[in-house]
């Protein structure tokens, strides 16, 4: 199995050593955390359908053994906050201790014997789990609960993710999760459209890599003195996903030697495994665990050739006609009110294959257009970049089959096919700026960009890329901090960023008393839509189904205890999924890579409240026997038999909770998986970071060409709405380039 598989997407033995640094006794005490998340338990097949050996085998394992402590060492260190670091270090060396333990768990350390007070990994599991219940719940010293909810949500994903050399783990035939076992399709020669135009760093060395450019028809010249390499080509662009493919098919086909650097790694449909932990280690930013600074709302952003295009589920709806009124009108972008812009929209959706409708919906589409018409609301069907009869739950992992289309598989293989080149495993530091010309609009002018290897092992030398256009294309998170890095001071930079902040419903449908077909995992990710309105028609949510694979499942999911969070995920794959995401007029910050701040307004609170409680009405009218949230407190509601008073009682103390570092009692997470607007165009450089060229208000011959430019939050899927943009944009870019005048 996986024969075909990239190494890096394969998971199995660790082949380096672990480097968390955490000392015997500090692992002892995470250890005992991680055992009271997922306890051993006494298996009772009560607890079950049926008594069966992979159950017991599941209720009996804890997340104590090896190497679950370990990973999840290593993983806090490799992807959390400084700040998230210091206190879960500061917890566990607290804990390891007899008085620290006394400190944080009070009398429940006590024990019959001298000297009485035991540290926390010595107190029984049972007042372990009473100790962390307390924390989970108090609203006053977040600092202390911070810690426990950030190591749960760590602990959980490793748990249920984490795969042997055979790529499988040992829960998933006890929670019924399978993963597509058939084969990847043998390898062609036309499988790697991007062979010819593509330099894969992670493959190369210093020897090797000068070589292995100049075939691809760019001149590499060698300075010493910088301990650099430069190349020079016409355009240069930061990002290969919706807003740098589509911009480096448009400029390479104008006749212009392009050069797109991507700092992940190039994958084709061979390559995926379709495995969760490995995949969302490599394929998204920060291995699928960003969240913002408070960690209130966790953040999925795809980091591989394609970006974004390469993971996302395939969603492609139109920018929606109010939205683009608001940002001709309101916003005076001339750009959103034009033809072209329309005639983008069209472009763009023929070139990835748009279809408007599938053939089968999987379980928990069927399930949203069920609750939708026993209700008589409207579920609209989402138009996908994929065939009619694609059925892959899976794409969030890259497709198998390559039925998805991507950047990778269309506007990618169109620049390459037009001479483009494309550097992967390769990250921007910063603009090369200097000052411009006297009497020029710009202060300064961009010269291209400084940049190197991810595997800075074998080639040590850093890129400088010359350029007469540079175009930033590497997304809303990280287009701002490039450009504040490279002394870029617009106020705009990293401002104004929407998230499309998601809240999650859940329902449970047993097979024995539901018609639904299916599990959770399969079936086209999104193929359904229904839109929450008010009095007078306005969209306040829309309502669509999310992917969860057992360990995003798992880290999301309420931690009550260690039984009912082991019963919780033996309902994994019957437990239907659908969310409320909201187009947020509040926004956000960021401004140095990784450390995203963000609020939602008071309007957004109620909208996605209203969002919420139409889903768990969803949910509820077709059949689930509970529905719930995902508060920290496990909120949830026995539906069958229950009466109309009943279930409005529950909806109505249903609301957009605020996060686990807040002042209250219950809280929860919210996710996101579109970001925009941080870059903004506006047509004066008091509104905006980049005019309606997308063109720097500072710098002459540096763009920014990538969701970032928006005016704000689109309020559906935004992938076509991104690439539509950034064709427009980089049509205008390569007529200015035409023409010789990157200034006014």
């Amino acid at each position: 199995m996986g024969e075909n598989w990239h190494p890096l997407l394969k998971g199995g033995r660790r082949e380096t050593k672990y480097r968390h640094g955490f000392s015997s006794s500090e692992l002892e005490t995470l250890s005992s955390i991680c055992e009271t998340f997922l306890p051993s338990l006494p298996f009772n097949p009560k607890d079950a359908d049926e008594s069966k050996i992979a159950i017991q085998s599941f209720f009996q394992s804890s997340a104590s053994q090896h190497p679950i402590p370990d990973e999840v060492a290593e993983l806090m260190i490799k992807r959390g906050f400084l700040e998230a670091v210091i206190l879960v270090r500061l917890l566990v060396k607290i804990l390891s201790t007899r008085i620290g333990s006394l400190l944080i768990c009070g009398v429940l350390c006590f024990g019959e014997k001298w000297p009485y007070v035991n540290k926390f990994s010595h107190i029984s599991i049972q007042n372990r789990e009473k100790v962390i219940q307390k924390w989970f719940k108090n609203r006053y010293l977040t600092p202390i609960r911070l810690p426990f909810v950030f190591l749960k949500f760590l602990c959980a994903f490793t748990f249920f993710s984490l795969v042997g050399e055979n790529a499988k783990n040992p829960t998933w035939e006890a929670i019924q999760y399978n993963l597509d076992n058939e084969e990847n399709p043998p390898r062609t020669a036309e499988e790697r459209p991007l062979e010819k135009g593509i330099v894969e760093t992670i493959h190369e060395t210093e020897s090797t890599f000068v070589n292995s450019v100049e075939k691809k028809g760019l001149k590499v010249i060698e300075d010493p003195v910088e301990n650099q390499y430069k190349i020079k080509c016409d355009v240069v662009i930061v990002g290969s996903g919706c807003g740098g493919g589509v911009a480096a098919a448009v400029l390479a086909k104008s006749g212009q030697k392009v050069v797109v650097i991507e700092k992940g790694n190039y994958f084709t449909k061979s390559d995926y495994s379709s495995l969760e932990g490995p995949s969302m280690n490599e394929l998204y930013e920060s291995g699928a665990l960003l969240s913002t600074l408070d960690g209130k709302l966790m953040i999925l952003a795809g980091s591989a050739v394609g970006g974004g295009s390469a993971v996302n589920w395939s969603a492609c709806i139109k920018t929606p006609t109010a939205v683009i009124q608001e940002w001709s009108k309101n916003h005076k972008i001339s750009l959103f009110g034009s033809p072209e812009y329309l005639s983008a929209m069209d472009i763009v959706s023929k070139r990835l294959g748009v279809t408007d409708r599938c053939v089968k919906e999987g379980f928990q589409n069927q399930i949203l257009r069920k609750g939708c018409e026993n209700l008589g609301l409207v579920a609209d069907h989402v138009p996908r970049n994929s065939s009619e009869g694609h059925y892959c739950g899976s794409c969030n992992y890259g497709c198998r089959t390559g039925d998805k289309k991507g950047t990778d598989t269309t506007w990618l293989v169109d620049a390459v096919n037009a001479g483009a080149v494309i550097i992967s495993g390769c990250k921007a530091e910063k603009f090369v700026l200097q000052m411009n010309e006297h009497g020029r609009s710009r202060g300064k002018k961009c010269l291209g960009v400084i940049a190197k290897s991810i595997n800075e092992d074998n080639i040590k030398k850093k890129l400088f890329i010359e350029a007469k256009v540079t175009i930033s294309a590497c997304g809303s998170l990280l287009t701002p901090p490039l450009m504040v890095s490279s002394g870029l001071t617009n106020p705009n930079i990293g401002r104004n960023l929407h998230l499309h902040p998601v809240l999650m419903a859940w329902g449970y449908f047993p097979e024995s008393e539901s018609d639904f077909k299916g599990k959770i995992y399969e079936g086209g990710i999104i193929t359904s839509v229904h839109k929450v309105q008010n009095d007078d028609s306005n969209v306040r949510a829309i309502i669509e189904t999310p992917i969860l694979g057992p360990g995003s499942f798992a880290a999301l999911c309420p931690w009550e205890s260690g039984l009912e969070f082991k019963k919780r995920m033996l309902k994994y794959p019957r437990t239907a999924h659908v969310f409320s995401m909201v187009r947020d007029r509040g926004s956000g910050e960021v401004r140095t890579e990784g450390r995203v701040n963000y609020k939602l307004d008071a309007i957004d609170k109620e909208n996605m409240k209203a969002g919420l409680r139409q889903a768990l009405r969803i949910l509820i009218a077709a059949g689930a026997v509970e529905v719930g949230t995902q508060l920290s407190n496990g909120q949830k509601f026995k539906c069958k038999g229950a009466r109309e008073k009943e279930v409005e009682e529950f909806l109505d103390s249903v609301t957009a909770a605020e996060g686990p570092k807040s002042l209250v009692q219950n809280w929860t997470t919210y996710c996101s998986a579109h970001q925009m607007g941080s870059c903004r165009m506006g047509t004066n450089k008091k509104d905006g970071a980049v005019d309606e060229n997308g063109q720097s208000w500072e710098a002459e011959g540096l763009f920014v060409c990538d969701a970032s430019v928006l005016p704000g939050a689109v309020g559906v899927n935004p992938m076509i709405t991104i690439q539509s943009t950034a064709y427009c944009l980089s049509k205008k870019i390569a007529e200015i380039v035409k023409n010789g005048k990157l200034s006014d």
